[in-house]
């Protein structure tokens, strides 16, 4: 559950609860984010440029949309953007963020610069509509060097563009810094569900994770079906897969479904996960052969371990284990694409790709 902000008599805290009021993109969410986490970064500096704010804001929406390729809106042009600067710049989808940050702030590209600087038009004084009602640039400037309403910081434009943030905030900001970002986090999610509808784990997709899940709870389970079979042909390449040269690999891409559940995962030849990558796989080829060999998997599980934990997974095909293996194959077939096929139509509508082993 999301806490309350804490009150403080040297700020309007009900004011801070409006910014993201009647928001039909995502840049104030970004704004405020990035503001916040380089503020407490150096909590010295009297002032943050404006360009590192707008770079900050590019190196946390990037992962969301570069990697897991989330809709931001049809108009918003912070994602339209980061796209194009991804292109001119060739950049790695996975980059980290401080090195996102550095390669940014360095770079020397009219075009990409120009793209990151598009927004000091207007979000850094339409953001401190709460305190001073937006009329124009000019009046929201003269406003805000006076902290007109003890508002949240002042634009300053004579030498850099940048702001300072009110005096009267500062403590505020840093030892409120965990809530506020919990609060930031907590309405994006919100922006970001309504432009995302059928996608899953949206929370889980707004910050690169620094260190995905193992899958060795999911190794070990297909080890125990490779004791039993000896080997198994990997679905992709047709070789021949055995209990020491395997992968662990998933249908659908890690990127779209953000899990790690059985249903979802596979043995296959190490060379896969490399081509393959976060693309979809075709159902018309590989629904058949992954399915037949999922359920060799759940029989031998079954059979061996049947109160093992990691049968769960395969609930939604029924409502216990033993049932779904009394499915015929076709029918069982046909229960895996009901899940797989939508989550596919999904994730390529989402701009992820086809692949097929060429």
């Amino acid at each position: 559950m999301l806490k309350p902000l804490p009150e403080n008599k040297k700020v309007s805290v009900e004011k801070l609860t409006q910014i993201f009021n009647n928001t039909v993109a995502s840049y104030k969410y970004y704004w405020f984010l990035s503001i916040l986490q380089l503020f407490v970064r150096n909590k010295d500096n009297k002032s943050i440029e404006v360009k590192d704010i707008l770079i900050q804001m590019i190196c946390n929406a990037w992962y969301p949309i570069n990697y897991f390729k989330l809709s931001f809106g049809y108009s918003d042009k912070l994602q339209d953007n980061i796209v194009e600067i991804q292109k001119k710049l060739t950049i790695p989808i996975d980059i980290s963020h401080d090195k996102l940050f550095i390669l940014l702030k360095n770079s020397k590209n009219k075009d990409v610069n120009k793209l990151i600087t598009h927004f000091n038009k207007q979000v850094p004084y339409k953001f401190l509509s709460p305190w001073i009602p937006f009329k124009t640039t000019a009046e929201t400037i003269k406003m805000s060097q006076v902290l007109k309403n003890n508002c949240l910081y002042k634009i300053c434009k004579k030498d850099t563009f940048k702001i300072e943030i009110n005096p009267n905030w500062r403590d505020y900001l840093f030892n409120s810094y965990k809530i506020l970002l919990d609060f930031s986090y907590w309405n994006l999610i919100t922006f970001v569900q309504s432009n995302n509808l059928n996608i899953p784990n949206i929370a889980d997709k707004l910050v690169k994770p620094i260190q995905r899940r193992g899958l060795g709870k999911q190794r070990k389970y297909w080890e125990v079906v490779f004791d039993e079979l000896g080997s198994i042909n990997c679905i992709y390449t047709g070789k021949t897969l055995y209990k020491d040269s395997f992968d662990v690999e998933h249908f659908i891409p890690w990127s779209f479904v953000s899990h790690n559940q059985l249903w979802n995962l596979l043995p296959s030849d190490s060379s896969i996960n490399s081509s393959k990558s976060n693309q979809l796989p075709k159902l018309s080829t590989y629904l058949k052969p992954f399915v037949v060999i999922q359920r060799e998997a759940i029989e031998i599980i079954y059979s061996e371990h049947p109160k093992n934990k990691l049968l769960e997974d395969y609930l939604f095909l029924d409502t216990s284990i033993s049932k779904v293996l009394d499915l015929s194959e076709k029918e069982l077939i046909k229960r895996f694409q009901n899940t797989l096929e939508p989550l596919i139509q999904i994730a390529s509508n989402s701009g992820f790709k086809y692949w097929d082993r060429q």
